[in-house]
This record gives structure tokens, sequence and C-alpha cells, in this order.
């Protein structure tokens, strides 16, 4: 059960899973949590429960940190915020920032979240998708901010989150000219890293996170916050690379990667080279990097 703080107690994985969602479905893994936007029947519009309900989500994610793959149910992201809700809604929740302060909560999130984005992404449900760090997209995604239609403007991140991931000149297409950005445009642009067929859209998302997962996770989570930090930020680099500088796990992982060098070496399997270059500019090339890369998770 979450305690008055918002946290959770107890033991991890029933903290959250018996918890009972009404818009959302929750799986929880040892490595990330899968969260399914569960209102098919309104395109899985974002309503004030499903606020509170993501709310909560991150409340169990900080406490345990793990990543986050989020998704739609019944064919769309999130078809935007619910109108009949929105129309409500005055001055005092506009300058509470109601979907704002979920979203913002969501890219502070301390390890990586990856978006799933087949059907409709609008509005709030695009803003919630600009918000995680990487998207991942189905052949039938499309992404837009029709906002200003509704005589309101995208104000939960869009206006300095697109320009960011897709540049000046395209965000102004989507948030003034009306544009709906589809899979196909999404990647040329950059917003998504990929797009798949819709059958193997969470396979090929889960896939993602796997090959995260066999990094460092401490690595993961300083890499993230030192890119997430404003400005140039040398000293907080210096400062991160430190403390992964003197883990064990920073050991142990180097460590084998010398080892199989040498073993390679030994059986002539590197045409004789000993460079000690670093991954990515080591004797035997890149492929030996990737292979570091994607050692085991410790």
């Amino acid at each position: 059960m979450s305690g008055v703080d918002g946290g959770f107690h107890g033991d991890p994985f029933e903290d959250l899973t018996a918890r009972s969602f009404e818009t959302l479905a929750v799986e929880v893994r040892e490595d990330r949590a899968l969260v399914t936007l569960n209102r098919p029947e309104a395109r899985n519009a974002i309503s004030g429960l499903m606020i509170r309900e993501l709310h909560a989500v991150c409340a169990w994610l900080e406490e345990h940190p793990r990543m986050l793959l989020l998704t739609g149910a019944g064919g769309s992201f999130a078809g935007g915020a619910d109108i009949a809700e929105l129309l409500e809604r005055g001055r005092d929740q506009a300058l509470q920032g109601v979907n704002s302060r979920l979203f913002e909560r969501v890219r502070r999130l301390p390890m990586p979240t990856l978006a799933a984005v087949d059907g409709w992404a609008l509005g709030g449900g695009a803003e919630l998708s600009y918000a995680c760090d990487l998207r991942i997209a189905g052949p039938k995604a499309a992404f837009g901010n029709p906002e200003p239609g509704l005589g309101i403007l995208a104000a939960a991140g869009a206006a300095w989150r697109l320009p960011e991931l897709v540049g000046e000149s395209i965000a102004k297409q989507v948030l003034l000219a009306g544009r709906t950005l589809d899979a196909r445009a999404a990647l040329a642009c950059g917003l998504v890293m990929d797009v798949v067929p819709a059958e193997k859209l969470l396979e090929e998302a889960h896939a993602v996170l796997d090959r995260m997962a066999k990094s460092s996770a401490t690595a993961l989570r300083l890499t993230k916050l030192v890119m997430d930090a404003p400005g140039a930020h040398p000293v907080a680099d210096d400062l991160a690379q430190a403390v992964l500088f003197e883990g064990q796990d920073k050991r142990d992982r180097m460590t084998r990667f010398l080892d199989r060098k040498r073993d390679r070496e030994a059986s002539g399997g590197n045409n004789g080279n000993k460079g000690s270059g670093t991954p990515g500019h080591a004797a035997s090339g890149v492929p030996e990097a990737d292979s570091e890369r994607t050692e085991g998770r410790a």
C-alpha cells in the first residue's frame, strides 16, 4: 500500500502490482515496469484519475528505480486529454500545471523511459510521449498537438520539449500549423528511434530495454542525470564519472573486457595487435566495444 507521503513500503512487487488501477494496466519485472494506458473506449484519453494513478507509478519508480515502458491499449497511445474534464478546468487548474507536473515527473524518473506508440498520440498524449527518454513507433503512429483548435495551447511541455527533440521548424509546423507527424515523418526527424510492425511493437520495445539492461544500471542512471542537466556542465560530468570510477561494477566490467582481449591475443584471434585502446578504439575495433556494452548487467 502507498504511504501518506505517496511512497510505497513493503515488498516492492506487491506494492505496485497488487494495487487496483482503473485506468492503467501494470506489469513489474526485475528491471522494468510495463505500464499500459488502459482506457481504450476513450482512446486512452488522459483523465484526472489517470494522472493520479500515473503519479502513484512514478512514486514507486522513484523508490524502486527501474526502466519504464509506457504504451497504450486498443490501438492508440493516448488521444489527448479528456475534453469533458478539460472544459471544466479554469485558471486555477491551469496554474497548478495538472499535466505538466506529471510529465515533468516522468521526465525526471531515475532510469530510462521508453514510449511504445502506435495509433494516436495527440495533445497531452503526445506530450507524455515527449517526456519519455526514447520513443519507438508502430506504422500507424501519429503525433500531433491540436490544442489551438480547442482554444488552448500545448502547455504541458510541448512548446519547449518538442523543439529540443525535432528542431524549431518542425515543432512550429506541429504546434502552429497543426501538422500531424506520421510514423515515417517522426522517424525522419528523430522523434522516434525506429518504426516496427504493430504486432512486434512491444517485443521490439522490450528488446531496446534488454540492451540497456546489459549496461551498468548506475552508469545509465548517472548518464541520464547529467544529460538532463541544463546547459554545459563539465563539473557534473566529472563528479558522476568519479562515482563510477570508484565502483566495483566498473572494475569488474573492464577486467572482463581485458581478460577477453588477452584470450583473443593468446589464441591469435587479434592478428597480433596488442594495442590497449579504450572500447570503441581498441585494436580489435568496434565489435569488441559492442560485445562489452552488451555484457550482463551488474
